[in-house]
Order: structure tokens, then sequence, then C-alpha cells
């Protein structure tokens, strides 16, 4: 059952499972600096990695191993350890009175679970049982864009294709690129990827290319992560009939994720500098627009910041109503660890 008295704790007994993973440690990072109050820190992982000793506000902490019976008084539990691990622990955590934050794609599109933007969609967080979803991190940024759109302007119609960096499939993802670049520049041949499936496949090199498949494909010709991208956006806006599609690309950067994107709106007549004044607006969004003097949101310009940034906004040729712009995000951070993290704070009641 969930501890509802928890919720009016002033200090919090915080569990992050996953937390030497590429995520989970942006996680620990963020909770160091975070506004909430934090009675006891419990970090867990897999079993290699316990026994680890990770310093959070000046005071030393052990790796325990993530297993049944790890979340007795425990408030909120911030899972980033896999799926299999979510599906295996999460409910263990609700019975043993926590509310559980997952940032995996085990619960996302469960009809009783909600799943959270605090900028899109904080209210939902009423809603919840004990388990709340962080979406994927290229939905994260494109709801953020596309929710002041759709309050102002009304949407109609969303395609997106992404290029994302490699560091959304893991640490592992990140030393592979350094280890093909550096066979590419040695003329050695380059080993084969375990990029972009997640079983371990082998597939083409990720150095110096860019792979049209993010996850395996389903049935109807589009990836997980496509579909991801799909559903989840439209839950997210709450518009089940929205027109949505989207392209996934993995590109051989460290971090960070880019969209381009074409929306068409309900509203016509309106101009890109009403759209560019919107985004400019939104809190969350930093507005980058000046193609006079090439600025514009990258990859690097984003790395370790917090904001999703914006530009490159146009009225479509043809369409009065279609319109494109690019967003780009630091994935771990607003795409992962910074979402799961402001979930907790609202939780917690800091904001």
């Amino acid at each position: 059952m969930v501890n509802k008295d928890s919720y009016n704790k002033v200090s919090k007994n915080i569990a992050v499972v996953g937390a030497t993973g590429a995520v989970g440690e942006e996680i620990v990072r963020l909770l160091e600096n975070s506004s909430i109050k934090i009675d006891n820190l419990r970090l867990l992982a897999s079993k290699r990695s316990q026994g680890k000793k990770v310093t959070f506000r000046n005071t030393e902490i052990t790796i325990e191993e993530a297993e049944p019976g790890s979340f007795q008084n425990i408030d909120i539990a911030l899972f980033s350890a896999g799926g299999s691990i979510s599906r295996e622990l999460a409910e263990d955590a609700v019975n043993s009175g926590a509310v559980v934050i997952d940032n995996t794609s085990a619960f996302r599109m469960d009809n009783n679970v909600p799943l959270v933007v605090p900028e899109v969609n904080h209210s939902d967080l009423e809603k919840h049982s004990g388990i709340i979803a962080n979406p994927n991190c290229s939905t994260i940024q494109i709801v953020t864009a596309l929710n002041p759109l759709k309050e102002h302007f009304g949407l109609r119609r969303v395609i997106v294709s992404t290029y994302q960096a490699v560091s959304g499939s893991g640490l592992q993802a990140n030393e592979e690129l350094i280890k093909q670049t550096e066979q590419f520049m040695n003329g050695e041949e380059m080993t084969s990827s375990i990029l972009p499936v997640k079983n371990d496949e082998k597939h083409y090199p990720i150095a110096f290319n860019a792979l049209p498949q993010i996850d395996v494909f389903t049935d109807n010709g589009f990836t997980f992560e496509e579909m991801k991208m799909v559903n989840e956006t439209k839950k997210l806006l709450h518009m089940p009939d929205l027109a949505v599609s989207a392209t996934c690309v993995r590109l051989p950067i460290f971090r960070s994720h880019a969209e381009s994107i074409y929306v068409e709106i309900e509203k016509k007549s309106v101009t890109v500098s009403d759209v560019q004044q919107i985004l400019n607006d939104e809190p969350g969004i930093v507005l980058e627009d000046d193609p006079d003097n090439q600025l514009y949101p990258t990859p690097l310009g984003a790395e370790g910041k917090n904001d999703v940034f914006a530009g490159r906004i146009r009225k479509d040729l043809d369409n009065d109503c279609g319109f494109h712009l690019w967003v780009v995000s630091d994935n771990l951070l607003k795409g992962a660890a910074l979402n799961t993290v402001q979930i907790a704070e609202k939780l917690a009641g800091q904001h």
C-alpha cells in the first residue's frame, strides 16, 4: 500500500535503483543539489556494484544490491535500471510504502499509471496509485515544445525525425563509439556494433555513421523507439487522436538528442514571431533562433544544461498552418534524470 502519510513528511527517505548507471549517476548528482530534504538515501544497483562507495552530501554511502526487501521505510524510489528490474521490484517498493518514479518503459502505457513531464501535465501526478512513469528521453523534449503550441494554437499533426546520441543506450555505447573511432583513425576494421538493438545482436558500426534504427522493429515497420514517441506523445498531451509519426536515428555523438519537428496547428494566420514568443515565454524552454547570426541549438551546446532548446522556426512553404522547428536537449538530464528528480520534487512539495 502507498503510504499517503509520507507526503506530509518534511524530510524524505529516498532510494535510487540503478545508481551506478549513466542515468542513475545523474539522478544522484541532481539529488545532491536538489531542494528535497533527505533523511536517508539508499543507493541500489546490481550485485556486481554492491559494496562500492559514493559520497553524497559529505556522507559516504555504500551501494547495496537491489532486491525484494530493499524498500523498507522508503518514501520515494527512483528506478532507472531497466524494464525487467522495474517489473520485478516496483510492486515490492509500492507494497513497502514507497512511491515509485520509474524511468523505464515498463509502465508508461499502463492506463493506471500516470506518465508525467512536470511542465506539461503535473496535475496527472494526483492520479497515481503508487507508480509514476517517466517518459522516453526523446518524447520528453518534444512534448515540452509542443505543449505550449497546443495550448495557444491547437494541434492537428506532428511529424518528427530524431538524431539521438549513443548515451541513450547506456555507458557501454559511449565506450563503443570511442573504440570504433580509434579503430577508424588507425586504419583498422571497426568492430560491429551492439547498437541499435538491445539484445547484444551485432550490427553496423556507429562511428562516422548514421543508423536509422533505435531498438527493434515492430510489425508495422516502425521501431519500438518510434512507437514510444507516438504513443507517449498522445498520452502526455491528452490527445489520443493526434496524428503523430516518428523516424528515430542514432548518430555518433555522445550526449544530447536533436529533433526536427513538423507541426500543423489548428489556428490560422499564426506567424513565426507568434510561435517564437510562445516558446520564449515558456519555463524550461530556451529560444535560440537567429539565423542571420547562425544562432540555433546544437547537441554540444545543450550538453550539461537542464533546458529544452528550440530554434530554426519556419512556416511551411505550402501549408499556412504548418511550422518546422529544431529542438535539442541533454538526453541524460531533461530527457531522463532531471525529469525524474523534478517529479520527486513535486511529490516532496518543493515546487
